[in-house]
């Protein structure tokens, strides 16, 4: 059995942060910034708590765990099956990547196009092509994926992010304007949920996967140790994550912009202007292209070494270059189109994976048949999110007022509540059981 070196222990965790940091990653804490205002820093914390917090617990009940298969299959078969599935196409080919690669191209080289190339699909054709070669250049061995990431993109990435702020610093950036929106009056929550659409507490549930295999390769097979090296990965990454938040969400708050924008994109363009003039365009490529690069890369990985591992028949190279072209070909669909379909899809997940992770943590204080209880809690929560994005995105939101009555449902947790119901009722359902199983003893 062997033991990681501080080093390696660094590394890894840069890793861990880079296959996490993507553009959801730059622009949603901008957009923030830019709308919190006055309230940025609650907005931020809010955040944080949504995003590296749960990252950091996610990795923490995987780790207690065992694995995301133990995990999900402590609540059904079915769902070990439907729910893995529904996590890996939404934040692989389906959304996740595809619209890091989009917004690659948006942010990284369309502004350096001819206005006729620009408006052409073929820009992004082409662009796709060589974006996803590379990627699978980096993910076509995961062996060397912590020297790939930890010694290459994630201090360059580092270092462009710091560069930026050094030079926010010294320069005489407007002041925070008022709070709009809901920032005025629920900074915390709405930060709370603006951490949902980085989906990085979901990518921290599949990681494992990756992070198992990087075990193998190294020989740490001590499983308490293994744990212990899964939380403080963790805890660096939740660490970078954080700090990088705290930048960007100063940065939108800072940025002079009259009216309201339309997303985060356009809060750090202005920004950099602001503070490079033309130059920052090209600032701002580098770092777009960058954290695209390692959160593609990152899912590719784990995607294909999912599939690989449900389907070998495809060899994990074979699922890496099926997963680059699909990915292509969506991305091809337009970001705007992407983005349409990602909120209600993490409206859905997101809660249940919350769900699941409390579970997983709480695991050693649960009854010790403990099905009823992972069951119960994720059909509940699980219901109500599926009320909710039913709702929302097809009865034009006319339920409203009576889902209203549900507690923090104006909040944006009105999941929260049938989810403590749950745990209540299978907790109950397996005391009957036991309570059941033990006559039954006794009278035989």
């Amino acid at each position: 059995m062997n033991t990681l070196t501080k080093k390696e222990i660094m590394f890894i965790g840069f890793m861990l942060f880079s296959m996490l940091f993507g553009a959801g990653n730059l622009i949603f804490p901008a957009f923030l910034g830019q709308a919190a205002g006055e309230n940025v820093w609650q907005a931020i914390i809010g955040f944080i708590i949504s995003d590296a917090g749960l990252a950091i617990l996610a990795f923490i009940a995987i780790a207690k765990s065992g694995s995301f298969d133990t995990l999900v299959r402590r609540v059904h078969p079915i769902f070990a099956l439907l729910f893995p599935m529904a996590i890996y196409l939404s934040i692989g080919p389906g959304l996740a990547i595809p619209r890091a690669g989009s917004l690659a191209f948006e942010m990284g080289v369309k502004p350096f196009l001819s206005e006729s190339l620009a408006s052409s699909p073929i820009g992004l054709i082409l662009y796709t092509i060589v974006f996803f070669s590379i990627v699978y250049w980096f993910a076509k061995s995961p062996s060397k994926l912590v020297d790939r990431f930890g010694k290459i993109l994630t201090p360059a990435l580092l270092i462009l992010i710091l560069i930026v702020f050094i030079k926010a610093l010294f320069t005489d950036l407007s002041s925070f304007k008022a709070a709009s929106l809901t920032y005025k009056s629920n900074p915390i929550s709405q930060g709370f949920l603006d951490g949902y659409q980085t989906m990085d507490a979901i990518c921290a549930l599949i990681y494992g996967i990756v992070f198992i295999n990087i075990f193998q390769r190294l020989n740490v097979t001590n499983q308490k140790l293994q744990i212990k090296y899964l939380v403080i990965f963790g805890i660096i990454c939740g660490l970078l994550l954080s700090m990088t938040y705290l930048i960007i969400g100063y940065l939108g708050a800072s940025a002079s912009i009259t009216g309201q924008v339309e997303n985060g994109a356009i809060v750090l363009t202005t920004v950099l202007q602001q503070l490079f003039g033309n130059g920052g365009t090209i600032v701002l490529g580098l770092i777009f292209t960058l954290a695209c690069l390692s959160v593609c890369i990152g899912l590719i990985t784990s995607c294909s070494q999912y599939f690989n591992s449900i389907s070998p028949k495809l060899s994990y190279k074979k699922w890496a270059i099926l997963l680059c072209i699909i990915s292509g070909f969506v991305a091809n669909l337009g970001l705007s189109q992407i983005l349409k379909v990602s909120v209600p899809i993490l409206g859905l997940l997101y809660p249940m994976a919350i769900a699941l992770i409390a579970l997983g943590l709480l695991h050693d204080k649960l009854p010790y048949n403990n099905k009823p209880v992972y069951l119960v809690t994720i059909i509940f929560v699980g219901l109500f999110s599926l009320i909710e994005i039913i709702n929302s995105t097809f009865l034009n939101n006319s339920l409203n007022h009576l889902l209203s009555f549900v507690p923090m449902q104006t909040k944006g947790f009105g999941w929260l509540i049938p989810g403590i119901i749950g745990f209540v009722v299978g907790s109950c359902i397996e005391k009957i059981f036991v309570k059941q199983h033990s006559e039954v003893q006794k009278a035989a």
